[in-house]
């Protein structure tokens, strides 16, 4: 009784509540399954359901229904009228166990009563396939497209697909979504290949997904997707980057950044990146695309470029690096006459060379300062080095260098090529002069004669003629003394001023003036006689030492001797003056009468 119980509920569970019409009656219409599957019957491929039908009414429609043990689901729902019938594919559903159920709407709406089978079983055998490959694969399996199977097959090469499958009846296969315009030939039915050369003259390059298809004699059928790819082109290679671009002072380099933009534009991808120095061969760096380099001095090209997964290198790129290790060639300065009379900025160039990578003027410097004495690691009167701007040239910005008279102006280079090589050049000084120098003009300096009766008559005195000159206008006053000593004087023997004019400020406004002295020999004997500028030396001057001129005059003591005014010079006198002359030039050599300065 338990039992019987148990399986009622079961069977209440499982069978849906009868279905109610619309008017609230069923139709007379009985439908059934003319061909249904028997109890544990085993279904297979299309299986044709047939349906019959009994009763006065219409019948509008019939909806086929499916149990797979556990809901009930729409096959489909026919119209059309007689014949009923329905093509079921039965390899749409997983073996197993199923049952079937029809039912169906008369022409007034009302519906039908259900009729259902037993449980039957569908047990199709689809093919199963256990091979698809493609031969002369370079990278990749084709199993998916992130892993696709990369060929360099020529346009006019070959594809050589190979297929197995595993059925008790197959049929036929078929392939198609190949590279290329049309498709193979059906492989089968009859003999079977199990593979296709395919050829068409044109297989583009790109992507592809070939499909396999095979059937057996019951009409099931099994595909699979092959993902492939044909590659002849090599990629586009980054732009490289290198530690340090144009010229650089080392002999070890970094490349990098190959990989920076770098593309396959669809092909196979990137596999390397090479790089070769000059004409050398070509070296692997990698997939990162980076390198370590070592160069040797002068200029390189460096190659870069992408090589892809099945072999194709791109085209290169290059870019140029010099290696200069040498420091500049230093030169000498270009600097012009420095001196106190100079108004505004003095312009300073130095002189440098670079065999390699040349000068790099923008980051070269000129320093400079003001020195006592032109000796010494740092200018002493500035203190500190004074930069100017950065270049092989520049300027002393001084308005006035009237107050440097004798300083020195000190300069030093810094001299930088374009590897960053560099050198600073010796200090090197350059005095500051005072602009004026005032001297005799030799060409305007005279005296009348050279022998004289001393005493204190006229016979005894000479006229001397001189020109004091100026290098450059001068408005101050100056002092010049008419000097005179004994020729033979020993060293305690000064000399004696015997004559000293002020010249008035203005005096030689136009940088000369002629001057005339007398001096009377009052004694016997060789006397020196010498102007002199300045004596006291209190104007500072470029060159103190032509402020002084010579003279030679002689006091000839002889009562035999008639010297007169004019100097008309007796027979006697004349060989006199002939022995004089010559002793003069045992002294004095061919200098004449005019010794040098004392």
């Amino acid at each position: 009784m338990v039992a019987l119980i148990l399986a009622l509920l079961i069977c209440a569970a499982v069978l849906p509540p009868p279905v109610q019409s619309a008017s609230g009656r069923e139709s007379d219409i009985t439908i059934t399954f003319s061909n249904g599957p028997t109890t544990d019957q085993d279904v297979k491929g299309t299986y044709t359901l047939g349906f019959g039908e009994s009763g006065s009414s219409t019948l509008v429609n019939i909806t086929v229904e499916l149990f797979n043990g556990t809901t009930w689901s729409t096959l489909s729902t026919l119209t059309g009228g007689s014949p009923w019938t329905y093509y079921w594919d039965t390899t749409d559903h997983s073996n197993g166990s199923y049952r079937l159920r029809v039912s169906g709407v008369d022409s007034e709406g009302n519906n039908t009563a259900q009729f259902s089978t037993e449980n039957f079983t569908i047990a199709n055998q689809i093919p199963i396939i256990t091979g698809f490959t493609l031969e002369d694969v370079i990278a990749g399996d084709g199993s998916s497209p992130s892993n696709r199977a990369w060929t360099r097959t020529a346009a006019d090469g070959n594809l050589i697909f190979n297929w197995s499958a595993d059925d008790d009846d197959i049929s036929f296969a078929t392939l198609s979504n190949v590279p290329g315009p049309g498709s193979p030939t059906n492989d089968g039915p009859g003999t079977l290949e199990y593979s296709w050369n395919w050829t068409n003259g044109d297989l583009e390059e790109g992507k592809w997904s070939p499909r396999l298809t095979v059937y057996d004699g019951s009409g099931l059928s099994t595909s699979q997707t092959m993902h492939i790819g044909i590659d002849r082109s090599g990629p586009s290679v980054g732009t490289p980057s290198v530690s340090s671009s144009g010229w650089i002072d080392t002999t070890s380099v970094s490349l990098t950044g190959l990989s920076n933009g770098a593309s396959d534009d669809g092909g196979s991808g990137i596999d390397h990146y090479e790089f070769k120095i000059g004409d050398g061969e070509w070296q692997n760096a990698g997939a990162s695309g980076s390198a370590g380099l070592t160069l040797s001095e002068g200029v390189h090209t460096i190659h870069s470029r992408a090589v892809d997964r099945v072999g194709n290198a791109g085209d290169s790129t290059s870019a140029e690096i010099g290696v200069d290790l040498t420091i500049p060639m230093l030169g000498g300065w270009n600097v012009p006459e420095l001196n106190t009379s100079r108004v505004g900025a003095v312009l300073i160039e130095y002189l440098a060379a670079d065999a390699l990578s040349g000068i790099d003027e923008s980051s070269c410097l000129i320093q400079y300062g003001f020195d006592s004495d032109g000796i010494g690691s740092m200018p002493d009167i500035t203190g500190t080095w004074i930069s100017m701007n950065n270049g092989l040239t520049g300027t002393v910005g001084l308005t006035d260098w009237s107050t440097k008279s004798r300083q020195h102006l000190m300069l030093r280079a810094i001299i930088v090529d374009n590897a960053t090589n560099s050198i600073t050049s010796e200090n090197t000084a350059f005095q500051i002069l005072p602009g004026l120098d005032l001297s005799w003009n030799p060409t305007a300096m005279d005296i009348d004669r050279i022998l004289v009766r001393p005493g204190t008559s006229e016979v005894s005195t000479v006229m001397i003629s001189t020109m004091v000159t100026s290098n450059e206008a001068y408005g101050g006053a100056l002092t010049v003394t008419l000097q005179v000593a004994p020729a033979d004087r020993t060293a305690d023997v000064s000399w004696t001023t015997v004559e000293t004019r002020i010249l008035p400020a203005g005096t030689l406004s136009d940088s000369e003036e002629s001057l005339y002295w007398n001096h009377t020999v009052a004694f016997a004997g060789q006397w020196d006689l010498k102007v002199v500028i300045d004596p006291l030396d209190l104007i500072d001057e470029k060159d103190e030492g032509d402020n002084a001129h010579y003279f030679v005059v002689t006091g000839v003591n002889t009562n035999s001797l008639d010297v007169v005014p004019g100097f008309m010079p007796t027979i006697g006198l004349l060989i006199l003056a002939g022995l004089f002359v010559s002793w003069l030039t045992r002294r004095f050599g061919t200098k004449g009468v005019t010794p040098p300065p004392m």
